[in-house]
């Protein structure tokens, strides 16, 4: 389903940075449907570059990024509005509109890409049981804990029942309860038939899931594990 192929991202100098930052380093790796891998490396090691790659929001200095047969990198920027639709994001802060109920964040997804009314009163119910936020449709973020916080930014991701979900250090502002609560949604949403990646640096979760764990370090690839640990 993704494919990295030999791939490079060097950003030039800037005003405030003299030489040029090799974020990348001839990446190869692939992921296949329904899988769950983790993506780890400690700060810089290059795991947010990867995603950003692979939603099309940067495109690399060499090689080839693949999505579902799609080459990442050659699609032109009307088109990845639909890309995106089929890999949900989950940040670490949340970006969530914070006007808006829980049940309108969720329908925000779905609005401006101009679902239905009957799709969206559909949709949103759904997501917001799958994630347990159904009793907290009506609440706006600032009544929400943090975990409740990111179960609706993972609700607002699956939304459009993408291919993927893609997860950027997702339980770094979590206490260490809720962060096993959120894995185990994702592991749930895994087992439903999504593919699962999550880029973290949190050595407890890397050692304990028990999944596939791709070390980076330095922008390089140096260990792609079956069942990984975290590697100091």
């Amino acid at each position: 389903m993704i494919k990295f192929e030999q791939v490079s991202k060097v950003y030039p100098p800037t005003h405030l940075r003299c030489k040029e930052t090799v974020a990348l380093d001839n990446v190869c790796f692939e992921v296949k449907e329904k899988e769950f891998v983790l993506i780890t490396g400690r700060s810089g090691a290059g795991k947010t570059t990867v995603i950003k790659l692979l939603i099309g929001e940067e495109k690399p200095t060499k090689g080839e990024v693949f999505f579902d047969g799609l080459q990442v990198d050659k699609i032109i920027p009307k088109d990845l509005p639909r890309l995106r639709r089929q890999i949900g994001i989950v940040f670490q802060d949340y970006k969530l509109l914070s006007k808006k109920t829980v049940f309108e964040n969720v329908a925000y997804a779905l609005e401006v890409t101009g679902a239905e009314t009957e799709r969206v009163k559909a949709e949103v119910p759904y997501v917001l049981k799958v994630v347990g936020l159904e009793n907290r449709a009506e609440h706006l973020p600032a009544e929400l804990s943090g975990g409740e916080k990111q179960r609706l930014a993972i609700a607002r991701a699956m939304v459009h029942r993408p291919k993927v979900l893609v997860a950027d250090e997702p339980t770094g502002n979590l206490d260490p309860y809720c962060t096993w609560d959120i894995i185990k949604l994702f592991t749930r949403i895994n087992e439903l038939g999504t593919t699962v990646i999550l880029a973290t640096h949190d050595q407890e979760i890397v050692n304990n899931l028990d999944k596939r764990v791709i070390s980076l370090e330095k922008g390089r690839v140096i260990k792609d594990a079956k069942k990984g640990k975290y590697i100091i």
